[in-house]
């Protein structure tokens, strides 16, 4: 027998209980819409299935990915008839998987409907574009025959604008209610996580929860609501004094101004903890704070410990990894920070 594979020295902390609590949140604020869940991009990069499984249990019954591969990963986490799949069926191939699974395609195009109409029809979602032009059918394209033929479980639009006040926030939303009434459907969705708190004109039947279900805020509505799920932790690798004067790291970006004492993590651009956190970054051994030197390197971080000299080689210490402050020091967006954490992460 081979021999048990060693422990990562990168993990992925997951709080499932803030994950449930963020989408029972969502679904309240969602008032006589019930919320569904985007778990797309490997469930915005904590585990589609773990994810799937923990707010299935919380009372989630709709869940959406974008890729058809994202479909075949969930394995039996999740009923195939609740999943839906955003980039539709581009291919005969992409049909016959839904056929045979049940997994519902988001039809975007003509092309699209005429497909899977071929294909044998049956359920499926439309994507209706109200003013992203992104995916999503044209307005004028809404009476081709090929439409008409489709049997909608849900119709869908979506905002382009909800985490800021514009204008196309109501246009959209108007232009979302119109087509509700000439497209027959049983359900309708219009609201990202960001729409939900624009109100209940956004709702409709079903939201469609990202970025907060993960502990992202988008607007000022969810502060105070949203409760942070992912938490990176990092092993220290090497722990060495410095004297003053002495570099650290790839062109001695940060010189010591005195003596100090330092460490080594186990996290780096390769990771998604990417070279903008270089001399902005930190971490932390229980309280104290750790703060990043110089650049981020591909599988290392550099630590200054002067607030935990004590720290050790196989210590652990906490990646600061508040979304909106993330986002905030960075310029990354939060949907960035979370699916950037890479495969070497423990999750």
């Amino acid at each position: 027998m081979p021999p048990e594979q060693p422990a990562a020295a990168l993990r992925l902390d997951l709080d499932l209980d803030a994950l449930q609590h963020n989408w029972r949140s969502l679904d309240r604020m969602s008032g006589s819409a019930r919320a569904g869940a985007a778990i797309k991009a490997n469930g915005y990069g904590l585990g589609s299935q773990r994810v799937a499984q923990a707010l299935h249990a919380a009372g989630c019954r709709d869940f959406f990915v974008a890729h058809w591969c994202e479909a075949a990963d969930l394995g039996d986490a999740i009923a195939p008839a609740a999943l839906a799949v955003f980039h539709g069926p581009l291919t005969e191939a992409d049909c016959a998987f839904a056929l045979a699974t049940g997994v519902r395609p988001v039809i975007n195009s003509i092309p699209q409907a005429r497909r899977w109409n071929a294909a044998g029809g049956g359920r499926c979602d439309l994507m209706v574009d109200t003013g992203m032009n992104r995916l999503g059918l044209p307005l004028g394209d809404l009476a081709d025959e090929s439409i008409a033929q489709l049997e909608i479980e849900v119709l869908h639009s979506h905002l382009a604008c909800a985490d800021e006040e514009s204008p196309l926030n109501d246009l959209q939303q108007q232009r979302w209610s119109e087509v509700r009434t000439r497209i027959p459907h049983r359900r309708a969705a219009l609201a990202n996580s960001a729409g939900i708190a624009l109100g209940a004109q956004f709702h409709g039947d079903l939201t469609r929860p990202g970025l907060s279900l993960y502990g992202g805020i988008p607007r000022p509505e969810l502060e105070g609501v949203i409760r942070q799920v992912a938490q990176p932790a990092a092993a220290v690798l090497q722990v060495r004094d410095i004297a003053a004067g002495e570099g650290v790291g790839y062109n001695s970006q940060f010189v010591a101004p005195r003596a100090m004492r330092i460490g080594t993590i186990a996290v780096g651009y390769a990771d998604g903890y990417l070279r903008c956190w270089s001399g902005i970054g930190s971490a932390a051994n229980k309280a104290s704070p750790l703060p990043v030197l110089g650049r981020v390197s591909m599988d290392l971080t550099i630590l200054d410990l002067s607030a935990a000299p004590e720290t050790c080689e196989g210590d652990w210490v906490t990646i600061d990894y508040d979304l909106p402050r993330a986002a905030s020091l960075t310029g990354l967006s939060q949907y960035e920070l979370l699916t950037l954490l890479g495969r070497r992460f423990a999750r």
